[in-house]
């Protein structure tokens, strides 16, 4: 097959496009570098075209399409380093996902497989778990909203496409929330600290292995990729410090949560377990070994946040 993957040197978009070319796919890859990094994807590979540009863009997209004429887009790119910066939000997420969404339709792309924050749902739902009934209520950030208005476009345009709407994906390349962060922290002999929220951390690997069977065929709409298990933040907390093997335990300061982050985000699995089967999901302890693992080598970058009080 050919899959065409915006954001390819990112987290989800990089390990997507390894496993692709691990199998014989081919492969083109476009990002801006805004947050992904070249080292993700192999400097030269007999099936991978690397392109460097942005999807908002719209020449650049038709003309890669076109070209490329892919039986499938990953739309994995996505602004969300500056909770500021509209601008660029709007550009990658919303211009850029209509562009890669006409330009599927021009050129009969049989599959799009998007990506959704679980932020869509608000930060305060009115529902745990949260079940695919529950109504958006994106108007919490510039990245929720962005993202949201790119779903939407993509469900009234009649492509045949899946949407994961997202738990907290964690693990190698991670570049935002607490994994990097902790990391970062922790490695600079700064103290860390830890909010009474929890939430689902996913391996990105394992989200991966859901995209390619999306990308075969598998499913339809949209879905939560969750495990249906929520952890406290702390969890994650110990996991790093334990992954890190530091000699003494650095006791993080315990803070009550802010105005606009949610106690819990858990999302309802049913439909992609009904869908897709059965998931096996990489232990929390795994997850972060696998993350620390990457930064000792490559270093940690970003950690970034859209949320304001997080800053």
């Amino acid at each position: 097959m050919k899959i065409l993957i915006s954001g390819g040197c990112g987290q989800i978009g990089s390990r997507t496009t390894e496993m692709l070319l691990e199998r014989g796919d081919e492969v083109l890859a476009v990002d801006n570098f805004a947050t992904g990094r070249r080292i993700h994807l192999p400097e030269s590979h007999p099936g991978l075209t690397f392109v460097e540009g942005s999807i908002a863009d719209k020449e650049l997209v038709d003309k890669l399409a076109s070209e490329f004429k892919p039986h499938a887009i990953v739309h994995t790119a996505a602004s969300y380093k500056d909770p500021d910066d509209w601008h660029n939000d709007t550009l990658t997420n919303c211009v850029g996902g209509a562009n890669l969404v006409r330009a599927a339709l021009a050129n009969e792309v049989s599959r799009f497989i998007y990506f959704q924050t679980a932020l869509c749902y608000g930060v305060k739902p009115l529902e745990q778990p949260i079940t695919l009934n529950h109504p958006k209520f994106p108007a919490n950030s510039s990245y929720a909203i962005s993202k949201t208005a790119a779903e939407d476009y993509i469900e009234i345009s009649g492509l045949d496409y899946v949407t994961f709407r997202l738990a907290n994906v964690i693990g190698p390349r991670n570049v935002s929330g607490p994994l990097p962060i902790f990391y970062q922290r922790l490695t600079d002999g700064k103290k860390c600290f830890v909010t009474m929220a929890r939430r689902d951390f996913v391996f990105v690997g394992d989200l991966c292995r859901a995209v390619l069977r999306a990308i075969d065929g598998t499913g339809s709409g949209a879905y939560h990729f969750s495990s249906g298990k929520d952890v406290a933040i702390k969890e994650l907390y110990d996991a790093v410090v334990e992954a890190m093997d530091l000699p003494e335990y650095p006791e993080p300061e315990i803070r009550e949560l802010g105005p606009d982050d949610a106690p819990s985000i858990l999302l309802d699995p049913s439909r992609t377990v009904e869908d897709f089967g059965e998931m096996e999901f990489t232990p929390l302890s795994e997850t972060a070994q696998a993350g620390i693992d990457y930064f000792r080598e490559f270093g940690a970058s970003g950690g970034y946040t859209h949320l304001k009080h997080d800053k």
